[in-house]
């Protein structure tokens, strides 16, 4: 008697939603080549193939199509009832998947996700940092985190923490001999660390005068993708660095990093953890839930 497993068939679905084995391997937290032999095990045990592949390209084959189209509302049920027989643990346990961007996920790590596994130990988290958008949905994740007006309007959305701010920071051995910057556009004349965007763009400095918003294309010797390195550079007194407040508030705090332009940089829109209404969520679930609206009583306290 032939026997198919849950993960084989959500292994299938994966494939096809990224159209990928290698995509779909991150996703499923597997190798690609563990992912290949479990297609190939399936694909022998079904007598057809559900993949045509390539070395560039992997396509749904007519069979696999109908495999997934009927496949999927099934596996669906099943999830779901597995949720609710997980609902019913004492004890919360498995493993929560998290979409998010680098920047939030600096901010919300310690306070949120070490603490969850702090208090319940069972608890494993999967925290993915991309610089684009996602369907949270689509790509099997429980939870994302983005900035409020990029939260879908279908998302049951927590607000998460203290307000945020960019800021302007130099060290004082930058600044010494210099002329502080009193308006943005003083930065065209100060050597600037650039930002390039995971899209290849470079960042335009962004402010506020009046209401209005204000970009500024600042110039620099020097061009990174990544805020921990920028931070590294201004330290060594390269330049003036733009920045979220959580990553150098210990460098202000510790008078490393003098704050400029203050005024020019307003509040931002608050993180927020969002998610779909779900039934029956398991227990790992709902206390991720429970400690997230607990962060966001005390940012609010």
């Amino acid at each position: 008697m032939r026997s198919y497993s849950l993960a084989d068939f959500d292994a299938v679905l994966a494939i096809g939603r990224k159209g990928s084995f290698r995509a779909a391997a991150l996703d499923l937290g597997v190798s690609t080549t563990a992912l290949s032999n479990t297609i190939a095990r399936l694909e022998s045990q079904l007598g057809v193939r559900l993949f045509n592949r390539t070395t560039r390209s992997v396509a749904l084959t007519e069979a696999g199509r109908r495999f997934i189209e009927q496949v999927s509302p099934a596996l669906g049920d099943i999830h779901q009832a597995l949720d609710a027989v997980r609902a019913q643990q004492d004890t919360p346990a498995g493993t929560l998947r998290i979409n998010t961007f680098a920047t939030a996920g600096r901010e919300i790590l310690a306070p949120l996700v070490l603490e969850c596994l702090r208090r319940f130990p069972q608890i494993r988290i999967d925290l993915v940092t991309e610089g684009s958008l996602v369907d949270i949905v689509a790509d099997g994740f429980d939870f994302g985190i983005r900035s409020r007006n990029l939260v879908p309007s279908d998302m049951i959305a927590i607000p998460l923490g203290p307000v945020r701010h960019h800021v302007v920071v130099a060290t004082p051995a930058y600044l010494a001999g210099r002329e502080s910057p009193r308006v943005p556009a003083d930065l065209l004349g100060h050597t600037c660390i650039r930002t390039r965007l995971p899209n290849g763009a470079l960042l335009r400095w962004q402010f506020e005068a009046e209401g209005q918003p204000l970009q500024v294309d600042v110039d620099g010797p020097l061009t990174l993708d990544e805020a921990s390195l920028a931070r590294i550079a201004v330290l060594a007194s390269v330049g003036i660095g733009y920045f979220m407040e959580s990553d150098v508030r210990e460098d202000i705090a510790a008078g490393k990093l003098v704050r400029l332009l203050a005024d020019w940089t307003p509040p931002l829109s608050p993180l927020c953890l969002y998610y779909p209404s779900r039934r029956n969520p398991p227990a790992a679930f709902r206390v991720f839930v429970d400690l997230a609206r607990e962060l966001a009583r005390a940012g609010s306290a």
